[in-house]
């Protein structure tokens, strides 16, 4: 066994690749949250799925959300989101844990981000293969690196989960990155963008999804002077405003000046919300206030 992990090693280091990549994901963590299971949710072992599916119901939609740098399992984007998910309709929601590594330095992070979200897909081909989950019915949600993990997700599952959210995808190493989160990713893909302009943005500020909404314009958001770190997390805030009230619309911009002066009257669409199929396209602004539920 020994003879067999050096070999693997040095094949690895030979091929100018990290050895230990592919392991990250392993230390995902999956926690399934339901109306019956609120406050104390059934832990997914991957390694062993029916053990706990019986927590997931088949004739309910599936919410999956991924935190990000620096975030955990029970951080104020998790509980938050999970719970306004929860108000809004009945369903399974799965909150992903990969803190051991985005609790490390922002680039071994960075790093991590394929692994976990390939991870992530296998975990959800096993939910298919065990008739639970359907491609379907299935959202992912992910903030900041966790946009970019839902991502890699979707695109390891042929691009045919039915909805991404991106809530303020890091813009960090992802700028021009071809790996980002992209519309390819699902069949539909949207991206909520509240901190992606400017050189201290912590967000991408392109367009990268089938609908990309700007509130605010994508940066300085209310209640939030000179405070990037807010306007990032503002994004989730909306994303849970969303879930329980459905109040957020936005109008369509022809450009991208119309969105930084306000200047955009197209067609109006909901932003955020947990409706699988949108009819709409393009860059959209959404004026909010400065505390929930924001509209």
């Amino acid at each position: 066994m020994l003879s067999f992990i050096i070999i693997t090693v040095a094949c690895a280091l030979a091929c100018n690749a990290d050895p230990i990549a592919p392991l990250q994901g392993s230390f995902n963590k999956y926690f399934i949250y339901s109306r019956q299971f609120t406050r104390d949710p059934v832990e997914l072992d991957a390694a062993n799925v029916t053990a706990s599916i019986e927590a997931l119901s088949i004739d309910r939609n599936t919410t999956i959300i991924v935190h990000g740098h620096e975030g955990s399992g029970t951080t104020s984007l998790n509980p938050t989101v999970k719970d306004a998910a929860l108000e809004s309709e009945d369903m399974n929601v799965i909150v992903v844990d990969w803190s051991v590594y985005a609790g490390q330095s922002y680039s071994n992070a960075v790093g991590a981000v394929p692994s976990v979200g390939t991870a992530l897909a296998r975990l959800i081909q096993q939910l298919i293969d065990q008739s639970v989950v359907t491609l379907d019915t299935l959202h992912l949600i992910g903030f900041d690196l966790g946009a970019h993990v839902v991502g890699f997700t979707g695109r390891a599952l042929d691009g045919k989960v039915a909805r991404i959210t991106g809530l303020n995808p890091s813009g960090q190493q992802w700028g021009t990155n071809s790996r980002r989160l992209s519309l390819n990713d699902a069949l539909y893909v949207e991206v909520i963008h509240t901190d992606g302009i400017g050189l201290l943005a912590y967000g991408v500020g392109d367009a990268i999804g089938h609908v990309d909404f700007y509130p605010n314009g994508g940066t300085g958001q209310p209640g939030c002077l000179f405070n990037n770190k807010c306007a990032h997390n503002r994004a989730w805030e909306l994303m849970a405003a969303s879930l329980t009230h459905n109040l957020l619309i936005g109008n369509r911009c022809g450009n991208w000046h119309q969105v930084s002066v306000n200047a955009c009257r197209g067609y109006q669409l909901t932003m955020g919300n947990n409706d699988h199929v949108k009819l709409g396209s393009g860059m959209f602004r959404v004026n909010t206030r400065r505390t929930y539920p924001f509209a």
